[in-house]
């Protein structure tokens, strides 16, 4: 069975804590921390800004100039001039808001198996009163295919006014197994759910590690071109808290601010939020977060193939899930925080190793040199 991110510090393979405070440099000198993608606090970038205007006064709930800014910016980045933009306070927040104000009382949302909102939201979703409907997934992907046969079952079934209605899709890009959506892939989801009048919602939680993937064919553009509704990760790409969502088409939910204070994820001082993804939308950082990442994972995973490591499966962007023999994951353990992903069987465990936006190049070359002894 999986774990969730939150649970990522992980000895003797069994879990332990969950994911540690920031390492002392003492601590650092003695172990290694790859288990998630937002143990650290902030981009200085996004620091430095925060401290320059923190004695302003300015209006609140996202009404502020820093919030207006950041909404010209991630509108022109996303070639969505007309979009409305929403700050939400973090993506299990964002996910249940979203899909609640989307959906009618008799409505669930299709989504993949291994969906984050399937398995690592703790049921926030059934939660809100609306069911997960799962399909299986490929490579962590819904198809196209599969979402239209649910669809026609539904449909052709007698039963169907005393069911969960499917009435809407959620995909993350990337996936919950670190995987991409090609641009034709969510054409063809995006076609399926418009031929039915039915929402595409995509989570974004990392999607800075899938726009800076050399793997991705799909932009900003594309995904508020092809979806309803989605959100620009914060949280795990250098801010210290806070989701952007999206939503293309203006009014297209209506009430969306209110529904979001109903759903306790609206920031009374939202410039806290504003302000961060008016840094992270400026000179390309965005961009350049991402990067950092995949450029850390790539000399991660060439390490691996270097000494014989097997991949659990293959993931292009900021998640490396590598399958270890439980003697050499408890030898690894001592040296190197991974989180844990699955027990394969009796011998051996899938754990994961994310690199992010604060990955330093000296780490990585600390846990290449850890990789080629535990070989």
């Amino acid at each position: 069975m999986r774990n969730n991110d939150e649970n990522a510090a992980v000895g003797d393979v069994a879990m332990i804590d969950a994911c540690p405070d920031r390492p002392s440099t003492n601590e650092r000198q003695t172990k290694l921390f790859f288990s998630s993608d937002y143990m650290e606090g902030a981009h200085p970038a996004i620091l430095e800004r925060l401290l320059q205007t923190n004695m302003e006064i300015t209006a609140g709930y996202g009404l502020d100039k820093y919030s207006q800014s950041a909404r010209a910016k991630i509108r022109s980045a996303c070639d969505a001039p007309e979009a409305d933009v929403f700050f939400l306070v973090g993506g299990t927040q964002t996910n249940a808001t979203v899909i609640d104000a989307l959906l009618r009382s008799y409505q669930g949302v299709i989504a993949a198996e291994t969906g984050h909102i399937s398995t690592h939201e703790v049921g926030a979703i059934e939660f809100g009163g609306h069911k997960v409907l799962t399909l299986p997934p490929h490579n962590g992907k819904l198809a196209a295919e599969d979402v239209e046969r649910c669809l026609e079952s539904y449909r052709a079934d007698e039963n169907r006014d005393h069911m969960v209605m499917p009435g809407m899709v959620y995909v993350s890009q990337p996936t919950e197994c670190g995987t991409l959506y090609s641009l034709e892939e969510l054409e063809h989801l995006s076609s399926v759910c418009r031929a039915h009048s039915m929402p595409l919602y995509l989570d974004g939680a990392r999607l800075a590690y899938a726009l800076a993937c050399p793997e991705n064919d799909v932009t900003l553009p594309d995904v508020a071109r092809l979806c309803d509704a989605f959100y620009i990760g914060g949280t795990k790409c250098g801010a210290l808290l806070g989701e952007a969502v999206v939503i293309p088409r203006a009014g297209y939910i209506p009430h969306f601010f209110s529904i979001i204070k109903q759903h306790g994820a609206l920031l009374a001082k939202g410039r806290i939020a504003g302000i961060q993804f008016d840094v992270l939308f400026s000179n390309g950082l965005y961009d350049e977060i991402g990067e950092v990442a995949i450029r850390a994972a790539n000399r991660l995973r060439a390490a691996l193939a270097e000494n014989g490591y097997k991949l659990a499966f293959h993931a292009p962007t900021n998640q490396i899930f590598v399958t270890l023999q439980r003697d050499q994951a408890s030898w690894l353990a001592e040296k190197v925080e991974m989180a844990f992903w699955e027990n394969v069987d009796d011998e051996h465990v899938v754990m994961r190793i994310a690199t992010s936006w604060a990955t330093r190049d000296e780490d990585v070359d600390a846990l290449v040199e850890v990789l080629g002894a535990g070989a």
